[in-house]
């Protein structure tokens, strides 16, 4: 029997809404993809982005501060427990569901609430940059900088939202349970919104006040997992250099080498595709044979079978 191919998944904001509503459509599609590439023969690892619920939990913790004198700010580490929680509840559910319409009985579900340990020395700690929450006023800005300590940033004349550091990822804290898990034939979703960001203080983990990029957590998550296919969805079919302009190019398979080329000639935007190829290219430069995929949520199983997407691997 053919050894099965192990593939970790990073899913965007699009396969998971905006709202309560919207996720609970969202993930149900999200599972008829996942589970087309099972069926394929592939053993699939699923971790996801935040983005939207974090910053709704986020607002609705400082919302009850306002309410309640008499409670604390909650951190965003906690904020970050929670959408893991919120998120794989939906999204676990949605997968069991679409296995057993499809009479696949014999995979269980599970969600790992996952810290994941970040260097108290990351540069990323002196220039936060990452927003997270809603937008406000000048006014407001700074009522919640003096209040809470937060670092408050104009945001492209829409108003100030907070920002907080984004450091890269050190440590799977539970990565012997995943693993375990996975080994064990189980569906697992894990390292959530980039996992919960800790530092380590002796044999205490303390929650940091950042948010992990979820690219680079799943391409930690994919080379200590020893996975074949690191699977970076998004809302583009492929990576394209030139984008936006006439001499625009979609890229389809490309070595590790051109990536970095491309990088370097300033092709993929800050925060938008750039962390995506970065952490492409770092899992296909880590191994011989691994490779990484960038594409569409719909199209996952298409590029897995190599007729789309961008396919990046070391030659």
């Amino acid at each position: 029997m053919a050894k099965k191919k192990r593939i970790v998944i990073a899913l965007g904001g699009n396969a998971l809404g905006n709202t309560l509503p919207e996720q609970m459509q969202a993930v149900k599609i999200t599972a008829r993809a996942i589970v087309d590439l099972i069926e394929e023969g592939c053993e699939v690892i699923v971790a996801h982005g935040n983005g939207p619920q974090v910053g709704m939990i986020n607002n609705a913790m400082i919302a009850l501060t306002h309410e309640d004198e008499q409670q604390p700010n909650t951190p965003l580490s906690v904020c970050v427990a929670m959408s893991q929680a919120y998120i794989g509840y939906d999204l676990q559910n949605a997968l069991r569901e679409e296995l057993l319409n499809r009479n696949i009985t014999d995979i269980p579900v599970a969600t790992m609430i996952t810290q994941v340990r970040v260097d108290a020395e990351d540069p990323a700690f002196e220039t936060p940059s990452k927003p997270i929450g809603r937008f406000l006023t000048k006014e407001q800005a700074n009522e919640m900088a003096a209040k809470y300590d937060y670092i408050m940033k104009e945001d492209a004349g829409r108003g100030y939202r907070r920002v907080v550091a984004s450091p890269k990822p050190q440590e799977i804290v539970e990565i012997g349970t995943i693993r375990n898990m996975v080994d064990a034939g189980d569906l697992v979703i894990a390292c959530g919104g980039g996992g919960i960001p800790v530092v380590r203080q002796g044999n205490h983990l303390k929650g940091a006040s950042a948010v992990i990029d979820k690219d680079f957590a799943s391409c930690l998550l994919a080379k200590e997992l020893d996975a074949d296919f690191l699977i970076i969805l998004t809302a583009v079919e492929k990576v394209a250099i030139n984008f936006g302009k006439p001499e625009e190019k979609w890229l389809d398979n490309i070595t590790v080498d051109e990536a970095k080329q491309y990088m370097e000639e300033g092709h993929f935007a800050p925060g938008s595709m750039l962390p995506k190829v970065q952490a492409a290219v770092n899992f296909a430069e880590s191994k011989p044979g691994r490779q990484a995929l960038i594409t569409l949520l719909e199209k996952a199983k298409d590029g897995i079978n190599g007729t789309t997407g961008t396919r990046i691997s070391l030659k």
